[in-house]
């Protein structure tokens, strides 16, 4: 009867104690099921947090004080054009290469390398045994030709009273021309060798070297005590106020350009500026190496700026029209070497991969990366890119 009772009792004890095991697991269950219903709740939410706090967030004042300007990307036409890379030689027309016309030794130089010179002036001078010849013969020459002019008045004199006969006047004549010719010859040979007739009356050996023309020494090979000879030029002046820029032109490109085309010139050196000239001319003949078509571009160079060898990027119109996306020049920076804008988006300014195209005018093709209607950071930009870069710093500390 105690045994009995007992088992009951311990049955009854073990229901109970397996009934509060299986509500405990069924509000564990519960609980995770809550747990993981709410894991991806929260997952969402930072990741909506990251997203608003991605990019850079400025007030009006800081924006302000940045110099931050935004514009609207729109289409727009530009006048269409071709762009090939170019390299600038000097104008080969106003180039010209100095060298003495007789043998003579060099005893002085007054021109060097990169000086302007003006018509005239003197670059070296040299003596040549030559010109002292040639002002011994002149000098002769001329004596010769003042006895004779001294004869023939005499005679004019003596002929005028009948004091001589008719054909002495014309045989005094006849010296006096003579002489002339002969001193004209000897005065020819002097300048034709590179002389001019001495002040002083006595026979000078020495001659000057001058520039033809106002222009630029380019190239210069005067020592003193070298010997100079007409084979090998001493002096090169070239006139840089007009250079020419050299392209070569595809198949392709030929069509598009035509003689007295508008172009624009950039260089490596000034960047950001742009030079404008004039394609005057266009080579009929194809080059079998390169297999492009020569042309050539004539840019004004008062200030000099634009060097011979330079390499250049020509712009040459085509007369046609384009319309693309573009912004100003300075909306673009390089992140990472990828070209990157700024554009307005979420309340803040997030950096854009962008794929460029033609510069024109000021501004740059965009290829790719922006669409109409968003607003890009056209000033500015390198503010941000410092302010970004500064942030990135200080996270990876």
């Amino acid at each position: 009867m105690n045994t009995t009772i007992l088992k009951t009792s311990s049955s009854r004890r073990v229901l109970g104690i397996s009934s509060v095991f299986a509500v405990l697991l069924a509000l564990g269950g519960c609980g995770d099921k809550a747990a993981k219903g709410e894991e991806p709740v929260k997952q969402e939410a930072k990741e909506e947090a990251g997203k608003e706090e991605k990019g850079l967030k400025l007030t009006a004042e800081e924006q302000a004080r940045a110099g931050i300007k935004l514009e609207e990307v729109n289409s727009r036409t530009f006048e269409d054009f071709v762009s090939v890379t170019a390299t600038i030689r000097p104008n080969q027309d106003r180039i010209a290469k100095i060298a003495p016309r007789v043998e003579g030794r060099i005893v002085s130089v007054s021109a060097n390398l990169g000086d302007n010179v003006s018509a005239g002036q003197s670059l070296a001078i040299m003596d040549s045994l030559a010109i002292g010849e040639a002002q011994s013969a002149l000098l002769r020459a001329q004596s010769s030709e003042r006895v004779a002019q001294a004869d023939f008045k005499r005679a004019e004199s003596l002929s005028a009273e009948e004091i001589i006969p008719q054909k002495e006047l014309l045989r005094s004549r006849g010296e006096l021309e003579r002489a002339s010719a002969e001193s004209r010859a000897a005065s020819d040979r002097l300048r034709l060798l590179g002389g001019s007739a001495s002040a002083s009356g006595r026979a000078q050996s020495t001659f000057a070297l001058t520039a033809p023309f106002a222009g630029t020494v380019i190239q210069k090979k005067a020592t003193i005590g070298e010997l100079g000879s007409p084979a090998d030029a001493v002096f090169t002046i070239a006139d840089l106020s007009k250079v020419w820029i050299e392209a070569n032109l595809t198949d392709q490109l030929l069509s598009k350009v035509k003689t007295g085309a508008a172009a624009t010139v950039t260089v490596g050196a000034y960047p950001g500026e742009r030079f404008s000239g004039r394609v005057a001319y266009i080579a009929n003949v194809l080059d079998k190496d390169s297999r492009t078509i020569a042309a050539r571009i004539e840019v004004p160079n008062k200030d000099g700026r634009l060097k011979p060898e330079m390499f250049a990027t020509a712009n040459i119109a085509t007369g046609g029209q384009l319309e693309a996306i573009s912004v100003p020049d300075g909306a673009i920076l390089l992140l990472q070497g990828q070209p990157t804008v700024f554009v307005s988006e979420g309340g803040g300014f997030q950096p854009r991969a962008i794929e460029t195209g033609e510069k024109i005018s000021g501004r740059t093709v965009i290829k790719s990366g922006l669409q109409p209607k968003e607003q890009v950071v056209a000033a500015g930009a390198y503010a941000l890119k410092a302010r970004m870069l500064k942030s990135q710093i200080g996270d990876a500390h």
